[in-house]
């Protein structure tokens, strides 16, 4: 016995309009209504895609000749050469520059940056506190990108800040609302190998594993309003210095 469905496939098999492939519409339209339509899949949201940056400003003036410095090797590998004392320097002009230049990872724009940016919080001392304000763009920019080495590259940035000078740890903390929105996205996607060996965890490149670091060492240099500043931005975060 025939079952209507079998029954009204077996009548419309020769009829053109029901053999035609169903035409595919946007959804929540008057097309969707239509005979022999398929409403489309909505599109991906492209949350975690990583979004290439474009030439950062630090590549423009470096090409300009505008810093200080040469590349030098010595045998042992490239470094930076100063032309001035790092001390002398205007850490309001040259330190976001060379933060701006975060996004690249292009050589050796992303070994200048590093350098440079080591270099001058190794000696800026009480220089670096007033210029902070002016780093949290930069920084923003080079989270934002959710280019796994930026991201890295950015996070032990962010440590090193953090520690160059007395007060720096709390100055970033009413910049948490800017700085932490990604952190907050990737801090818990790490990469599920089963039983096979992540090595990037091996070479200190997990993003999930030095941005919960990072997260640690905030708190750690932010004051007694850090810990609750954090949790308000990242709420999967647990203090390290309260347990």
């Amino acid at each position: 016995m025939v079952n209507e469905k079998e029954f009204w496939v077996e009548i419309r098999k020769d009829i053109p309009r029901y053999n035609r492939k169903p035409r595919v519409v946007p959804a929540f339209t008057i097309q969707a209504l239509q005979e022999n339509t398929v409403v489309a899949k909505p599109p991906k949201c492209g949350l975690y895609k990583p979004r290439p940056p474009k030439p950062s400003t630090f590549r423009q003036f470096y090409s300009r000749g505008v810093f200080p410095i040469s590349m030098e090797n010595d045998g042992y590998g490239p470094k930076i050469n100063w032309k001035v004392k790092i001390e002398e320097l205007d850490f309001q002009h040259y330190l976001p520059l060379f933060f701006d230049g975060l996004t690249e990872t292009e050589y050796p724009y992303k070994f200048l940056v590093e350098q440079g940016i080591s270099d001058m919080l190794e000696h800026g001392g009480p220089k670096v506190l007033p210029v902070v304000p002016q780093l949290i763009i930069p920084i923003k920019n080079a989270l934002n990108t959710k280019v796994p080495a930026i991201i890295c590259n950015t996070m032990r940035t962010l440590q090193r800040l953090v520690r160059s000078a007395d007060c720096v740890g709390e100055a970033l903390v009413p910049y948490f609302r800017q700085i932490l929105p990604i952190p907050n996205l990737l801090k818990d996607k790490n990469v599920n190998l089963g039983e096979g060996i992540d090595y990037s965890q091996q070479k200190g490149e997990n993003v999930a594993d030095l941005i919960q670091e990072t997260l640690e060492v905030l708190e750690r240099y932010g004051g007694e309003d850090a810990f609750i500043n954090i949790k308000y931005m990242v709420p999967t975060y647990e203090s390290c210095m309260m347990n």
